[in-house]
């Protein structure tokens, strides 16, 4: 199957995706396409719902970082610290926004590899960022979703382009 980037407005970007139960070859074709998309794109992380593809699954490639590129299945938060920053944020789905968003600067992520390992993640910097974005993906949020209204109704004429980006 062929994936193509979805945009604001698609309504799989805006509900809860469903756990992987089997990791099979169709599922390591929509990795290798979400990679591809991602790369596409110049984006360091994408979730299967920005393929239209109500799916746990996330890809991450960081680069410039020690960090190799990786895939996550059924990513589950089990802790974040109690430090926070902002960070100015962008994504794929959102072309030409970006807008300064406060996270927890470290966080700890168990997931599946593609090869059906159990992985935990303790992750800073770039990475923690990535991670939480690209959960928040998986669980129907945008990161414009974390904003003031005000500052959300100053995005709605750009949103309005966005949403006309999807392909009926």
């Amino acid at each position: 199957m062929n994936h193509t980037l979805v945009y604001y407005g698609n309504e799989t970007l805006h509900k809860a995706a469903e756990d992987v139960k089997n990791i099979d070859q169709e599922i390591i074709d929509l990795i290798n396409n979400m990679y591809n998309i991602m790369y596409k794109y110049n984006g360091v992380g994408l979730a299967g719902p920005q393929v239209n593809e109500s799916k746990k699954i996330i890809t991450l490639d960081i680069r410039n970082s020690k960090v190799p590129p990786m895939t996550i299945i059924n990513p589950e938060i089990v802790s974040l610290s109690s430090e926070i920053g902002p960070f100015e944020e962008g994504c794929l789905s959102l072309p030409g926004i970006s807008e300064e968003i406060i996270r927890p600067l470290q966080i700890s992520v168990k997931a599946v590899t593609p090869d059906g390992k159990e992985i935990l993640i303790n992750a800073d910097g770039l990475l923690a960022r990535a991670l939480q974005h690209e959960i928040d993906h998986l669980n129907g949020i945008v990161f414009i979703d974390h904003l003031e209204d005000h500052i959300r109704k100053k995005l709605r004429s750009e949103l309005k382009k966005i949403k006309k980006l999807n392909i009926a």
